[in-house]
């Protein structure tokens, strides 16, 4: 994997790296960063890995009706996910299946 592509996906990052990115929620999307912003309700079936080895991408729906997931694709579990919180995705390339899940934030 070219080192550009390994810091774009890493939870590390300097402001050299690809931006976050806004997706359309659709049936398959392709994310190419670490954290992506998804807008729409599709139900998201499908996750295009950008590299086929164990990686973690974040999810921020920034709808106020996010549509869950689907196990239609390679999504392992259906998960409804929140409005504007994070939802963490673990890819595992030995089923190659993605685990979801979020983050809970308490109100102060």
């Amino acid at each position: 994997m070219p080192d550009l592509t390994f810091q774009d996906l890493s939870t590390v990052q300097s402001p050299l790296q690809q931006k976050p990115v806004t997706l359309a929620s659709s049936t398959v999307v392709s994310p190419s960063t670490f954290l992506s912003f998804i807008s729409g309700t599709v139900a998201i079936a499908t996750i295009t890995p950008p590299v086929l080895a164990a990686h973690l991408l974040c999810f921020v729906f920034t709808t106020t009706t996010p549509v869950a997931f689907t196990t239609a694709g390679n999504v392992q579990k259906i998960v409804t996910p929140p409005s504007n919180q994070p939802v963490f995705l673990v890819y595992d390339p030995l089923t190659g299946k993605y685990f979801a899940g979020g983050t809970t934030a308490a109100a102060s």
